[in-house]
């Protein structure tokens, strides 16, 4: 099942194209908004939804959990990454480092991201998860239960804010400003995928490739971020993950790299898509 934000209002993609209005296929019964779908989305899991096949631009996707009352951010969770860091995470690490983005970052489909003036913007795409059911003290095993979905995410990062002295502690400001967070375009269920634990995952920018690599590589897989958040925090319907992003990222190349006016970067996640994120000057 693929679900998504279509100008505000909740939708069913068709395989072969088109959108189906949820909250007008269920009689009102289920949300149109999509953010509200995710506190009833056991009932709309077991629902057969029929309804008339709208076309639609993807231009008007926005972000799959627009307003999530928590999201949480993953970092250095791919080896190559930590290796690229200059970060050591030794053979057995013991929890995963994590910060949030706020939730005003988040945009959708093909957003037009404004470059802080004087800024170093960095790409990072990542897996987001989405929670459908609450979770609080859920065991990995049980952890695909909780999950909504998957969607395709980048956790643009502005470094020097990010690692302004005295200590590098400036996270989740460095990565919050307003687009910081495009997600989408779509989100698709768990059981749609063969194994969502194993899917290639990369981005482009200007049509160059930048990261490529297997979420099978992450150190702390979707199951075990849940339970380690869990652990701490109830996870909400409608919160959102971000799982850490792989090798590849702008500013440990040589020379460093960063986003400029005009760029375009595409994300992409295998069984999901590809998210278009195009890049302007801040005004």
């Amino acid at each position: 099942m693929r679900v998504a934000n279509l100008a505000g209002r909740a939708v069913l993609l068709a395989e072969g194209g088109g959108a189906i209005d949820i909250g007008e296929a269920s009689g009102g019964r289920l949300p149109s908004d999509p953010q509200a779908l995710y506190e009833r989305w056991d009932e709309l899991r077991d629902s057969r939804l029929d309804g008339t096949l709208t076309p639609y631009d993807e231009s008007d996707l926005r972000a799959p959990a627009p307003a999530p009352r928590q999201v949480f951010a993953i970092g250095i969770n791919y080896r190559d990454h930590a290796e690229e860091s200059q970060i050591e995470v030794g053979e057995q690490p013991g929890r995963p480092p994590v910060f949030t983005k706020y939730v005003t970052c988040l945009t959708g489909q093909d957003a037009t991201v404004a470059l802080p003036e004087g800024g170093l913007t960095d790409w990072e795409v990542e897996l987001v998860a989405v929670i459908g059911r609450a979770a609080h003290r859920v065991r990995a095993e049980a952890a695909w239960e909780h999950v909504a979905g998957l969607t395709v995410g980048q956790d643009l990062s502005e470094r020097l804010v990010q690692l302004a002295p005295p200590q590098p502690q400036q996270f989740s400001m460095g990565k919050s400003f307003p687009g910081f967070g495009p997600t989408g375009p779509w989100l698709v269920t768990p059981d749609e995928f063969t194994d969502p634990g194993d899917l290639e995952i990369g981005c482009d920018l200007n049509g160059e490739r930048m990261q490529h690599a297997r979420t099978k590589d992450m150190i702390f897989g979707v199951p075990q971020l849940i339970e380690t958040l869990s652990a701490v925090t109830p996870l909400l319907p409608g919160d959102v993950i971000f799982t850490g992003t792989p090798a590849g990222i702008g500013g440990t190349r040589t020379p460093p790299r960063f986003l400029t006016p005009g760029d375009r970067l595409d994300s992409f996640v295998e069984g999901i898509g590809t998210l278009r994120t195009n890049f302007s000057q801040e005004a």
